[in-house]
C-alpha cells in the first residue's frame, strides 16, 4: 500500500469534515485562505493559486513577456515542464548540464550557452534539496534576466533559514500528488513581489477576464482545503522524511554508492531520496530487485518533443551519466524502519 492510501486511512476522518466544510461557505474563500497561508509561511507579497505546478511556470515566464525568437536556459535533468514551458510559449529553450555533486544547474554551464537572446533561465531545485544560488543570482542580476525559480518540489526546504520560493524573481510550486504537500487534484502556485504581476496573473489564471489571453487554470476549492490541511502536518511530516533519509544515509554511507548531497544550512524536505550508483548496469538490476522507480531516466533533451521544438544544448554529459545511474528510493511519512532496512539489505547484498 502506497502513502497516499496509508495517508487516507489514517485521517479518513479528517478528509470527510474537510468535504463538509467546503460545501457549507463560499468557494472562493478556500482558495484565497490558502494563498494567504502561503504567503504567510514563505513571506512574499503576492501568491497566485492555480491548477498545476505546469501551468505556474507557463505563466511567471508570461510575466516577462517571453516569446518567439527569445531563449530561456533550462536544467537538462529535471521533469519535462521545467523545460516544456519554454516551448509553451513559443520560446527557443537551451539546455544546460547539471553539477554531479549537487544535479543542480551548473554555473559554467549557463554562462558557456547564455546568449544575447536569453531573456530568463528556469532553476529547479531537485527533490527537495537547495544549492547555493549566490552566483546564478548574480549572473542574472550582472546580465538583467529574471530567475524563475522552480520550487515544485522543494515546498518546505530552506536554506540558511530561507525558504525554497524566495531566491528566486518569481517562484513556482506544485502540489502534484506524489509532492511533500499534495492536493487531491494537483495543483501549483505562483509566488512573487510584484503587485502588477500578480494582478496580470489572476487575470491569466481565470480566462485573461477578458482583458488579455488567458486560460482556465482555477484552484479547485476542495483542493485548496486539502493543501491548507496538509500544510499543518508540512513540518511533523517533513522531520519524518528526515529521519528515514538519515536512517538510509548511515546504512549506505560505506557502500559504493553515491548518496544525496546536502549542505550543513539546508533544512531539505526529501521529496525525493536520490542514490547514483557505480554503472548502468548495477542501476538497472537493483531497480528490478527493488521494483523502483528511477528520477529521471533520460536528459529532458531526449524527448521526442525536442525533435520537433527548436532548442539548443550543451554537451550535457553529466546530466546523461546522472540519468543512467540514479536509482529513487522510497521515502515517505508512512514507511517504516523495517522497510527502510529491507530496502538497504537488497542494495547491500547487490552491490
Amino acid at each position: 500500500m502506497d502513502s497516499w492510501h496509508k495517508d487516507y486511512i489514517a485521517n479518513k476522518d479528517e478528509y470527510l469534515k474537510l468535504f463538509d466544510n467546503v460545501m457549507q461557505k463560499e468557494n472562493e474563500r478556500n482558495v484565497e485562505f490558502l494563498e494567504k497561508k502561503i504567503q504567510k509561511l514563505i513571506n512574499r507579497k503576492y501568491v497566485v493559486a492555480c491548477a498545476s505546478g505546469t501551468d505556474a511556470l507557463q505563466y511567471a515566464l508570461m510575466c516577462y513577456a517571453i516569446k518567439p525568437g527569445d531563449e530561456v536556459l533550462v536544467t537538462n535533468f529535471s521533469w519535462i515542464s521545467s523545460a516544456s514551458c519554454v516551448a509553451m510559449n513559443g520560446a527557443t529553450t537551451v539546455f544546460c548540464d547539471v553539477d554531479p555533486k549537487t544535479n543542480h544547474m551548473s554555473i559554467d554551464s549557463i554562462k558557456r550557452m547564455y546568449s544575447d537572446k536569453t531573456k530568463a533561465i528556469v532553476y529547479p531545485h531537485l527533490f527537495g534539496n537547495i544549492s547555493d544560488m549566490t552566483e546564478i543570482q548574480n549572473f542574472c542580476k550582472e546580465k538583467n534576466i529574471p530567475l524563475i525559480e522552480d520550487a515544485c518540489q522543494s515546498f518546505g526546504a530552506s536554506r540558511n533559514g530561507q525558504y525554497a520560493g524566495t531566491f528566486g524573481d518569481i517562484a513556482t510550486l506544485s502540489f502534484n500528488a506524489n509532492k511533500p504537500v499534495a492536493g487531491i487534484s494537483g495543483g501549483g502556485a505562483i509566488l512573487l513581489d510584484g503587485k502588477q504581476q500578480a494582478e496580470f496573473l489572476r487575470k491569466v489564471r481565470r480566462h485573461g477576464n477578458g482583458d488579455v489571453l488567458g486560460y482556465n487554470s482555477k484552484m479547485l476549492a476542495i483542493n485548496a482545503e486539502f493543501i491548507s490541511h496538509r500544510m499543518d502536518k508540512m513540518h511533523e511530516w517533513q522531520d519524518k522524511r528526515f529521519r528515514i533519509a538519515k536512517r538510509y544515509t548511515n546504512n549506505l554511507k560505506n557502500l559504493p554508492v553515491i548518496i544525496p548531497h546536502v549542505d550543513e544550512v539546508v533544512n531539505h524536505c526529501y521529496h525525493k531520496y536520490v542514490i547514483r550508483l557505480e554503472n548502468k548496469e548495477t542501476r538497472d538490476l537493483l531497480k528490478e530487485r527493488l521494483n523502483a522507480n528511477v528520477h529521471y531516466p533520460k536528459p529532458i533533451s531526449e524527448n521526442p518533443l525536442y525533435k520537433t521544438h527548436i532548442h539548443r544544448k550543451d554537451n550535457c554529459l553529466n546530466s546523461k551519466l546522472i540519468c543512467d545511474t540514479i536509482l529513487t528510493l522510497p521515502i515517505h511519512p508512512y514507511l517504516t524502519d523495517d522497510e527502510v532496512d529491507n530496502t538497504c539489505n537488497i542494495i547491500m547484498s547487490t552491490i
